[in-house]
């Protein structure tokens, strides 16, 4: 990730926006008890600090390799589920680093 873009991340000041999304009881249970254990002031943070960290690898990830990019846009313009291309990239990711 670029230096800017990563500080721009760091600050504590950015706009934020209220979205909704459906998750399991029993996981929003885990993230209200997990949490606290891990230094956070609660299960939201720790939601947004998951998301970070998958959205970062991913970035990070898809930027070194554009054409991994183009290739998963091709393959959802031709109706390819998400579940099924984020099975696919595991299932190569598991294999690279078994290498």
């Amino acid at each position: 990730m670029k230096i800017n873009k990563l500080k721009q991340r760091l600050r504590k000041d950015r706009a934020m926006t209220t979205i909704s999304l459906r998750i399991p009881e029993d996981v929003v249970d885990d993230l209200k008890n997990i949490a606290p254990r891990l230094g956070f002031s609660g299960y939201q943070p720790l939601i947004r600090a998951y998301i970070g960290q998958g959205l970062r690898a991913d970035l990070e990830r898809l930027n070194e390799n554009p054409e991994m990019t183009s290739l998963v846009e091709s393959l959802r313009r031709h109706g390819v589920k998400d579940e099924i291309i984020a099975s696919a990239i595991a299932e190569v990711k598991g294999s690279v680093e078994a290498a």
